[in-house]
């Protein structure tokens, strides 16, 4: 006997229908909490494997997926792009009631199987990530902000070192904010605090020519505002925020690298030239368990690097990816394809070979592009690794996997 749960999700609550042989048996809306579970539990209990379809919908599909998984149902989740192309075959009115109705009866019509159910890990991994990648936003803002105090403030201290980043450069930047704090100390004042600021061996010589520098700065600087502004103190607030928020990164990084270490493909990941460990582990993160791809395009398609071609009559469109995806897995694969063309000097490999082989026959094709290209190439790789549980051998992969 044919049994369908479709369940439609929304933020407080979920609207479930239940189908019998493509019939409606029963329609009951419960809440997102213990009780309204323990409704949809006295439901699936006795029968015998029903199918349960809801639709993926982020942060809000968590809490049902996590209810299925703990009472070891299977079930569907369906991408909500997907069901609405089987649904608006025969659905011709849209509400939550009927949402679930017609998710019932999308199952019962194309049978969706159900799906790959990862290790806690993955999720916990992904969280993290997400996290990780929400902190490199907030560094981005504050940078900013810190940049437009500063010039305000202090513009020439931007010129301290090469980088405006670390924590040498954040601390002095917190010490002096205002080119008269610099003048008010000596060179060797100066240089007794900068060793002090930085968690890197320094040697005196290499502290007093930085000092030195920084006072030329202080003394050719020309604030727009005096010492005891607002804008000062903004700009001690803010290098310090950025410095913080610096911290929350590699910490976690660091927890990340600790809860991933028994997944064989963060050890596969790294076999692979210019693939480090911040790298495989973000990557993992945002993949998930990559074993539940049934082919290397699906990865592509996953993360909106499939190709579109559109063609009408004498018309024909240049070929462009679909970007439509997961947007932090396409930016984590590209820096991962720059990241192996920097190393392929020493460390060539079919990646960077591809790569290489592009730029040379394609004078007129933006190098972005070709990286675009690459990490199709690279995403094969990674596939091929993980579903053989094998590690990257230079001699055995060539430009044409």
């Amino acid at each position: 006997m044919d049994i369908v749960f479709g369940i439609d999700v929304s933020k407080h609550s979920y609207n479930v229908a239940i189908l019998i042989e493509q019939k409606v048996y029963k329609e009951f809306r419960i809440q997102n909490d213990r009780p309204g579970f323990e409704i949809l539990e006295d439901e699936l209990d006795g029968l015998t494997s029903p199918q349960i379809i809801f639709e993926s919908s982020g942060i809000y599909s968590r809490s049902i997926r996590a209810f299925l998984i703990r009472n070891g149902w299977q079930y569907t989740e369906i991408n909500p792009l997907a069901a609405k192309k089987d649904m608006d075959s025969f659905r011709h009115n849209k509400n939550d009631r009927l949402d679930a109705v017609s998710l019932a009866m999308a199952m019962s019509q194309h049978h969706y199987k159900p799906t790959f159910q990862e290790q806690p890990v993955y999720s916990e991994l992904h969280d993290l990530e997400r996290t990780y990648q929400e902190l490199n936003e907030d560094i981005v803002r504050a940078k900013n902000r810190l940049h437009q105090k500063l010039q305000l403030a202090f513009p020439e201290i931007e010129r301290f070192s090469s980088v405006t980043d670390g924590a040498l450069y954040w601390h002095i930047v917190q010490q002096f904010p205002h080119p008269s704090l610099v003048l008010e100390m000596g060179i060797t004042e100066l240089a007794r605090l900068i060793l002090e600021a930085t968690p890197k061996n320094m040697g005196e010589r290499r502290s007093l020519v930085l000092a030195q520098h920084l006072q030329d700065l202080a003394y050719n600087s020309a604030p727009a505002v005096e010492n005891c502004t607002h804008a000062v103190q903004a700009v001690i607030y803010l290098a310090g925020q950025v410095e913080r928020l610096d911290t929350l990164k590699k910490k976690t990084i660091d927890e990340m690298t600790e809860i991933s270490a028994n997944l064989q493909e963060i050890t596969i990941l790294q076999s692979i030239p210019g693939i480090g460990i911040k790298t495989a582990v973000c990557l993992v993160a945002e993949l998930g368990d990559i074993r539940r791809f049934r082919k290397p395009n699906a990865i592509n398609a996953y993360i909106g690097i499939d190709l579109i071609q559109y063609q009408s009559g004498d018309f024909e469109m240049g070929q462009h990816i679909r970007k439509r995806g997961n947007t932090y897995a396409r930016k984590i694969l590209f820096k991962a394809v720059l990241n192996i063309v920097s190393v392929s000097r020493y460390h060539p490999s079919n990646i960077s070979l591809f790569y290489q082989r592009k730029k040379q026959s394609s004078g007129d094709i933006h190098t972005k592009k070709i990286a675009v290209a690459a990490m199709g190439r690279l995403n094969r790789t990674i596939y091929h690794l993980i579903k053989n549980n094998e590690f990257y051998d230079p001699m055995k992969f060539t430009p044409e996997l």
